[in-house]
């Protein structure tokens, strides 16, 4: 019988061993294939690039490491590489122009200020740029303001009417439902909390709202005033007067220069590369062009680097990943850039709204250990408050773009109540402890008076620590930094003159500014953090993937791509750990 248990264990197991090793060898090969391949797509005399950013979302792709395999992936798909494939471009005798053609992308502002500033470098060398949709977002069109003939279809309109910011309250609605958050907060503006704790809007939210969108607004009518030619007075009257709302109003207004179908418009591209109406224009979209040029792009040889370090996404510890910042990845990248002679100095762009406190101080820690060895530049994205700006504090000079969203110094904590609830439905909860405090906080009870002293001492404690590193790191008197912290956010232009930042200008200007501090003009960029994966998360991902994605698909099928993100915001600050650094909105300019 043993015998027989055991030849049954054995050929299980070789079954097992078969399907586990048949697994490793298909993930193998997929991500192998995905790396090695090239798009099949090459670049040919007279082309144009259409410059399609849906894909793009990220100002990095990222870089993966399986350690297991020794095995590393890079993903091209980020802003930095359509940047840097734009730039190529110049010069690249193959391409003659930029198409931007029904382009629709999830980019935030200042992402898309980086491509219109790019662009227009690129029509500097002589070629052109021309832009055509059916329909204008007020994102969209900025992009295609600086194109040199803009088209829009017939029937098409432009989205161009103002900036405007909406908030959900529910104090009502947790007192209807029976379920409450509990909140502690420093700071009269750390509205990230506000729609748990009343039914309005504070007047203190307001006014920062309405100063924040009115800044923006400045800066994103100032480019395309200059774009366009079109005073600054005229385009706020248009979007008053709603007086692009139709193609014939977009057109009088000089918003667009032609009326056309997308075959007028695509002959009109045939004349300029003197081709004929029945040719077919050579074209490359914009990520088929990374990957074709990426060779030519890595060839550039330079004894010195740039390490540019990527932290983007919500600050939620651990490893990280290309969408949230992590102590595992960013840490790790800043060590490897002060340990290697052959970087000078290091660039950390923030695109982030906060998060967690901890995870922020563990890698403001680690900048402050890699400035004594080279110079640390911050370049910040669309983004880079509370959290965000608690990592960039203390970089040896912080750049801003006029948009960038920063500031919010202030931390809150807040826990899910469902006492009144749990009373409505007859639950009772009992607890039996061997210490006064070891039951530490239930969710079915009200906060105890020592519960909630602890954590306000602990939020008052870290609000102490922020601001002391702002006023350590910007050499500015500590009261004055509370003074106008309180978690109010800022634009870029705005912290510029109160001194939360140094300079305005783009990730290329910090670059820039970072080699001359150095004092090389022979150098290259590289480009961090790698993210680490193990064989087991690379499994779970494999098996898991197509349910995950279907789910995802299907709610925002149901509810719409906006409710499912406000969703993720939701449940974000429900499962949230420990004390936050969080920006108090989201905000999204399409």
């Amino acid at each position: 019988m043993n015998f027989i248990k055991n030849v049954l264990a054995t050929f299980v197991g070789i079954i097992l061993f078969c399907m586990m090793s048949f697994f490793l060898l298909l993930i193998v090969g997929v991500v192998a294939s995905a790396g090695s391949s090239s798009s099949g797509k090459s670049t040919k005399s007279n082309s144009i690039i259409k410059l399609d950013l849906e894909n793009v979302s990220n100002d990095y792709g990222g870089s993966v490491y399986i350690e297991d395999f020794d095995y590393k992936e890079t993903n091209n798909d980020g802003l930095i590489n359509v940047l840097q494939a734009i730039d190529y471009a110049k010069g690249d005798d193959k391409i003659k122009g930029i198409s931007i053609e029904n382009n629709a992308t999830g980019l935030g502002s200042t992402q898309r200020k980086a491509i219109v500033d790019k662009l227009a470098e690129f029509k500097k060398t002589g070629k052109f740029v021309v832009a055509y949709a059916d329909y204008y977002s007020q994102g969209e069109y900025y992009l295609a303001s600086v194109a040199d003939t803009v088209y829009m279809n017939p029937m098409g309109s432009i989205d161009f009417k103002g900036l405007a910011s909406e908030i959900l309250y529910m104090k009502d609605l947790q007192e209807k439902s029976g379920i409450h958050m509990e909140v502690i907060r420093h700071g009269k503006y750390k509205s990230a909390v506000e729609p748990f704790l009343q039914q309005t809007m504070s007047d203190e939210n307001r006014e920062q709202l309405t100063v924040l969108l009115n800044s923006i607004w400045e800066s994103y009518v100032g480019d395309i005033s200059k774009n366009r030619k079109i005073p600054v007075a005229k385009l706020n009257d248009i979007a008053t007067n709603l007086d692009a709302r139709n193609a014939n109003l977009a057109l009088q207004n000089k918003l667009i220069d032609k009326i056309a179908y997308i075959d007028q418009y695509h002959n009109g591209i045939k004349k300029a590369l003197d081709i004929k109406y029945d040719d077919n224009i050579n074209e490359i979209e914009i990520l088929d062009y990374i990957k074709d040029v990426n060779l030519n792009i890595k060839k550039v040889s330079a004894k010195d680097q740039i390490a540019v370090i990527f932290a983007q996404g919500e600050i939620q510890g651990g490893e990280g990943n290309v969408n949230t910042i992590g102590e595992g990845s960013i840490n790790r990248a800043l060590k490897e850039a002060r340990k290697n002679d052959k970087i000078k100095a290091v660039v950390l762009r923030v695109n982030s709204p906060g998060g967690s406190a901890l995870t922020s101080d563990i890698i403001w820690r680690e900048i402050e250990l890699t400035k004594k060895v080279k110079p640390v530049i911050v370049s910040m994205g669309d983004v880079a408050a509370s959290g965000g700006y608690y990592i960039a504090c203390n970089a040896n000079r912080i750049f801003a773009e006029p948009g960038t969203i920063t500031g919010s110094i202030g931390v809150f904590g807040m826990v899910p109540n469902f006492k009144k609830v749990a009373d409505k439905f007859g639950v009772n909860a009992e607890a039996v402890k061997t210490h006064e405090n070891a039951t530490g906080y239930s969710v079915f009870e009200e906060m105890s008076p020592k519960y909630k002293q602890t954590l306000t001492e602990s939020i008052e404690i870290i609000y102490d620590t922020f601001i002391s590193r702002v006023a350590e790191g910007r050499k500015i008197d500590k009261a004055k930094v509370d003074e106008m912290a309180q978690g109010r956010v800022w634009t870029g232009t705005m912290a510029k003159q109160l001194g939360l930042v140094d300079e305005l200008g783009s990730l290329d200007d910090a670059i820039a500014y970072a080699a001359k501090l150095v004092k090389t003009d022979n150098y290259k960029v590289s480009l961090y953090p790698e993210y680490e994966v193990e064989l087991a998360d690379l499994f779970r991902k494999f098996l898991g993937m197509s349910v995950s994605s279907v789910k995802e698909d299907a709610i925002k099928n149901e509810i719409g791509t906006e409710n499912y993100e406000l969703l993720q915001r939701m449940n974000y600050l429900k499962q949230s750990k420990g004390v936050q650094a969080m920006m108090p909105y989201h905000l999204n300019i399409r």
